[in-house]
């Protein structure tokens, strides 16, 4: 199994930055993708941006291209999200997730999560 540990949330205003970490550990060779997500208060889990572990490959939700940038530290098994321009919308909390799939944008899809790290934005 794949261990997943979020970091780096908190509370920021609107136009501010956030950067969240999510360290893996454990089999980590059934993975092919990870990526983030989020669920609001009363809203279904939704995904936020994806990366491929092998090539790099990376997506966004329509929602965050061009606000947020996915990346990993190979020599540190850590994928991170970078968070800029961030809005009252993104308030919510933010799970680090891997799958098998070589790219997919739903959460049944992915079989392995982290516990979440809240990210709060006020206006």
């Amino acid at each position: 199994q794949v261990q997943l540990v979020e970091s780096g949330g908190g509370l920021v205003q609107a136009g501010e930055s956030l950067r969240l970490s999510c360290a893996a550990s454990g089999r980590t060779f059934s993975s092919y993708t990870m990526a983030w997500f989020r669920q609001a208060p009363g809203k279904e889990r939704e995904f936020v941006a994806g990366i491929r572990l092998s090539g790099g490959r990376t997506y966004y939700a329509d929602s965050v291209k061009g606000r947020f940038t996915i990346s990993r530290d190979n020599a540190k098994n850590t994928m991170y999200l970078q968070m800029n321009s961030l809005k009252p919308e993104d308030t919510a909390v933010y799970y680090c997730a891997a799958s098998s799939y070589y790219y997919t944008e739903y959460p049944r899809n992915y079989g392995n999560w982290g516990q979440g790290t809240q990210v709060t934005v006020s206006s």
